[in-house]
C-alpha cells in the first residue's frame, strides 16, 4: 500500500489499515485516526482494511477522514489514483489476490508473504469472511517469484501468511494441498534459509505435512494453532471443525516429529454461554498441550454473526477469564525458556538487538550484531521476557 500510494502521488497521505476482529480493535482504529488528525492537520487520511470494508459510512463520516477504501481496492493501483471519497466493493465478489512484488520489509529481517486471502468457513464468532471475501490462493509461480525477490533483498527468513492459511490450493486447478505448497517452495528455493508458518487450522493438517515437518530443518519448529477453545461443546457452538482431543494429538505429534517445537495458539475467553467447567477445560489445555505463545481474545460480539445473538457473559467474568488464560500462558512460556537454558541455538538478529531462535524464543546476545546476521549462541540466562546468549 505504501508503494501504491507513492506511485499515485500520495506520499504525504496517512494510511490507516483497520482491523475488525474485536470491538477493541475498532475502538483503537478510531482513536488512531483522531490522533493522526491532530498530529498532522491538513494531511489526507485514507482508511482501509476490514473495519472500513464492513462499515465504510461510519469512517467516511469522521471529519479527519479524506477517503475510505475497501479490501478489494487497497491493493489496486487504479483505486489509489481515483479521488472518490469512498471506494468499497462487495467482498463476496472478490476473486483474486494481489500479486505485487514487495521490495522488502524495512523494519524486519523476516519477510512476510501472503499465500492466501479470504475464508470459506463460517465460525459463529467471526466477521472476517464478510470483510475479506471467499478463500482464494496465490499461484505457486507467483509465490516463488515473491519469495525469491525477498531473499535477494536480504531476508533470511520468510513467513507464510493467510486468513485461512491451510486452505491454500482449494480454489486452484488440481486442488494442490498446503503441504504440497511447502514441498514445492522448499524444493524450488534452495537459497531460502528459514521458512516459518503463521496460524494453522488443526483440522487441515495431513500426513504429508507431518512428514515434511519432521524431515525438513528449514521449516521452523514453531507452530501456531487456531484453537479458540479447549472444550468440545464450546468448539461445536463456535462451529469449529476440530475437537479438544485433536489439539492434544496435534501437539503430541509435533513434539514426536520435532522435540524442540514451540507451540502457540489463539484462544477466546468468555464465549457466550461458556460455563465455569467449560472454561476450566480451556485453561487446562494450555499446560496439557504445552502452549507457549498465546493470543488471547476476550470475546467480542460482531453484529451479523450467529454468536452475537447468544446471551453474553458478564464483562468482568470475561476479563477475569482472559487474564487467567494469559497468566497460564506466561507460566508455560517461562518453563519453556528455562528448558532452553544451556542449549545452543542459531539466532536470527532483528532490529533493536534482539534475535529469534528457530522456535521463536527471543535472545539478546552478549555482543551487538547487525539485523539479518545469524549467530550461533549458547543460551545462558533468563532475563524477564527474553534469554541472554553468548557465542558458542
Amino acid at each position: 500500500m505504501r508503494g501504491l500510494a507513492r506511485d499515485a502521488g500520495l506520499e504525504q497521505a496517512i494510511i490507516v489499515n483497520s482491523c475488525a476482529v474485536t470491538a477493541e480493535a475498532e475502538r483503537q482504529t478510531r482513536q488512531a485516526i483522531r490522533r493522526a488528525g491532530r498530529a498532522r492537520p491538513g494531511v489526507p487520511i485514507i482508511v482501509t482494511g476490514c473495519a472500513a470494508q464492513l462499515n465504510p459510512s461510519a469512517y467516511s463520516a469522521m471529519p479527519e477522514v479524506a477517503r475510505v477504501m475497501g479490501n478489494g481496492e487497497k491493493l489496486d493501483p487504479a483505486a489509489w489514483r481515483d479521488t472518490a471519497p469512498m471506494l468499497v466493493s462487495d467482498a463476496a465478489l472478490l476473486k483474486e489476490t494481489a500479486g505485487h512484488l514487495i521490495d522488502g520489509f524495512a523494519e524486519n529481517t523476516r519477510g512476510f508473504v501472503q499465500v492466501q486471502q479470504g475464508c470459506d468457513h463460517r465460525c459463529t464468532f467471526c466477521i472476517i469472511p464478510y470483510a475479506r471475501g471467499p478463500s482464494r490462493s496465490v499461484p505457486l509461480g507467483t509465490l516463488v517469484k515473491s519469495i525469491e525477490h525477498l531473499v535477494q533483498s536480504g531476508h533470511r527468513e520468510i513467513v507464510l501468511t493467510g486468513v485461512d492459511l491451510t486452505s491454500w490450493g482449494s480454489d486452484l486447478p488440481g486442488k494442490p494441498s498446503f503441504s504440497q505448497l511447502l514441498r514445492r517452495l522448499l524444493a524450488q528455493l534452495p537459497q531460502l534459509e528459514r521458512l516459518r508458518l503463521s496460524s494453522l487450522d488443526p483440522a487441515e493438517l495431513d500426513a504429508d505435512f507431518w512428514q515434511l515437518f519432521g524431515d525438513e530443518p528449514r521449516l521452523m519448529p514453531h507452530l501456531h494453532i487456531s484453537a479458540q477453545a479447549g472444550d468440545d461443546l464450546v468448539l461445536k457452538q463456535m462451529k469449529r471443525r476440530h475437537s479438544r482431543t485433536q489439539i492434544l494429538e496435534m501437539a503430541a505429534l509435533a513434539r514426536e516429529k520435532r522435540p524442540e517445537v514451540a507451540l502457540g495458539a489463539d484462544l477466546i475467553a468468555g464465549f457466550p454461554t461458556e460455563t465455569d467447567e467449560q472454561f476450566e477445560r480451556t485453561l487446562q489445555l494450555i499446560p496439557e498441550a504445552g502452549l507457549h505463545y498465546l493470543h488471547v481474545f476476550p470475546y467480542s460480539p460482531r453484529e451479523g454473526t450467529p454468536a452475537a445473538r447468544l446471551k453474553r457473559l458478564n464483562g468482568d467474568v470475561v476479563k477475569t477469564r482472559a487474564a487467567a488464560l494469559r497468566a497460564a500462558g506466561t507460566a508455560e512460556l517461562e518453563r519453556r525458556f528455562t528448558r532452553l537454558l544451556g542449549s545452543t541455538q542459531r539466532v536470527l538478529m532483528e532490529q533493536g538487538g534482539i534475535g529469534r531462535t528457530p522456535c521463536f524464543a527471543p535472545v539478546r546476545p552478549q555482543r551487538s550484531a547487525a539485523a539479518g546476521e545469524i549467530l550461533t549462541l549458547r543460551l545462558t540466562v533468563l532475563a524477564g521476557d527474553h534469554l541472554l546468549g553468548e557465542a558458542a
